[in-house]
């Protein structure tokens, strides 16, 4: 313990709490303290609440006190025995409540309660069944007198941990590393500051994120921090896992939770085309919006995939509009039939394209063609398209990381004139691409692709240009570190 609060010191850490409870020796307080690199909080928390503690609460209350004794800057009381404990010398008194299975009903009046406990930071921390829980305590935190830590539990709560912040707590939690996480949805040290560069938001700060569900290995959090960090932009990007039927209360909550952009993804991506007052006609012809921005306080919601996409091939063949692009005519295979095929069939239907839908699920690649006026083949007919596809698009998981070894179109087939795009980016070096690279076909990987629709949410969000390199730099990092 002592050497990992030295770390964290050297890292930058400004306070560090010392969980006791972990300790399963007799604690050496007078050693522990000594010469401490900064600030601590020392918790010693029950088993009931979360902890490790299994000796006597007598031996608890007295260790507590013995703290508070040596000096320490903060000692954590729980709510029902800080009136046990007086206040001592400069020792700072952290009240806290921990439920761990829900959040009460009855936070205002609870939070009121530990306030008039001689508090000087009151912290609350529960359990997040739905993305609202945590609006309640944020609500808190902004209009307490006494500085309060509010935070939500579990993954849907982790937003507030970071959100906290801009809702004026003192300080928030994270943990040592994650292979150390002391309560559910917490972050890493390291996370908070490289991904959400936390010691810089504020009241100002203005909140972007993507919704999903599940939502945990979400990039796009790295991607347009980066860009945000990079362009100096008092802007943060938070993941917010919300599950479906949360959607329309979550929409709702955007607005005091600050949120002025959305990222939208699976599941949600049809959906909210019922939440927002208007769309791009990509969003209109695709069914789906993949981005959400409030303009003069109304959702309006954009499709970012077809732009990339299409930017991407037009780049390729030339041309960069519907009516000049040269890819017009010519034959296109398309491999799937999911999201994310949708927006490239009507974009490629747009530009004038020959496009053939191929999908391991017959229905799906039927209805596709139906709704946009293409052809659909048996997957098992992929490779017999006549004439030979110009281009090929994988619009599949086959081949995504972990299963690198896969791939959805066989290399026997792929011919040098071919124009390969695997829309997948973990790996970005698919085998479908090496496969192509081999046979001098000319290829567009999915970083592409995820950078693309990345930067045209940027240039939504903010106004200005995306910072393409650092986007592109940062994905690329993020899967390499995704392997290790």
């Amino acid at each position: 313990m002592i050497a990992e609060h030295k770390h964290l010191a050297e890292l930058g850490a400004k306070l560090v709490e010392l969980r006791l409870d972990f300790i399963l020796t007799p604690v050496n307080l007078k050693r522990l303290l000594a010469e401490r690199p900064c600030p601590v909080v020392i918790t010693i928390r029950r088993q009931r609440d979360g902890g490790r503690w299994s000796k006597s609460e007598d031996e608890r209350l007295m260790l507590l006190r013995q703290a508070i004794a040596a000096g320490v800057e903060y000692v954590d009381l729980e709510e029902d025995i800080a009136a046990g404990i007086p206040r001592f010398g400069n020792t700072k008194r952290i009240i806290s409540y921990h439920n761990f299975q829900e959040t009460p009903e009855n936070l205002p009046a609870l939070h009121t309660k530990m306030a008039a406990m001689d508090a000087d930071i009151v912290k609350i921390a529960t359990m997040a069944h739905s993305p609202h829980d945590y609006l309640k305590l944020l609500r808190i935190m902004r209009y307490s007198r006494v500085p309060t830590v509010g935070i939500c539990m579990g993954d849907i709560g982790t937003p507030s941990r970071i959100l906290c912040a801009k809702f004026g707590s003192p300080f928030s939690y994270a943990t040592f590393h994650a292979e150390r996480m002391l309560a559910p949805g917490q972050l890493t040290y390291q996370h908070m500051n490289d991904t959400y560069h936390y010691e810089e938001i504020n009241a100002e700060t203005e909140i972007f994120g993507v919704i999903a569900d599940p939502i945990a290995h979400s990039l796009s959090p790295m991607i347009h921090n980066a860009a945000f960090a990079h362009m100096k932009m008092n802007r943060l990007y938070v993941p917010f896992r919300v599950p479906r039927e949360e959607l329309p209360q979550f929409m709702t909550d955007c607005k005091e939770l600050g949120v002025k952009g959305l990222s939208v993804t699976i599941p949600h991506k049809e959906e909210i085309l019922h939440h927002v007052h208007k769309i791009d006609e990509a969003s209109q012809e695709v069914g789906a919006s993949n981005t959400v921005v409030w303009k003069d306080d109304e959702p309006l919601g954009f499709n970012t995939d077809y732009r990339a996409a299409m930017h991407s091939i037009d780049k390729v063949f030339g041309g960069g509009d519907n009516e000049t692009s040269a890819i017009a005519g010519k034959t296109a295979l398309v491999l799937g039939a999911g999201g994310i095929a949708r927006p490239i069939v009507y974009g490629l239907k747009k530009r004038g394209a020959d496009v053939v839908i191929a999908s391991r699920t017959p229905q799906r690649a039927d209805d596709l063609a139906t709704r946009f006026k293409a052809r659909s083949i048996a997957w098992g007919l992929r490779h017999t398209v006549k004439p030979d596809p110009h281009l090929v698009v994988n619009c599949t998981p086959v081949g995504m990381h972990p299963n690198m070894d896969e791939s959805p179109f066989d290399a026997t087939y792929l011919r040098a004139e071919m124009i390969v795009f695997d829309t997948i980016y973990n790996p970005e070096q698919t085998l479908l691409v090496k496969n192509a690279r081999e046979n001098a076909c000319e290829t567009i990987t999915g970083v592409e692709m995820f950078v693309g629709q990345a930067a045209h949410q940027f240039r939504l969000f903010t106004g200005e240009e995306a910072p393409l390199d650092v986007m592109r730099q940062t994905l690329r990092r993020a899967i390499s570190a995704a392997k290790v």
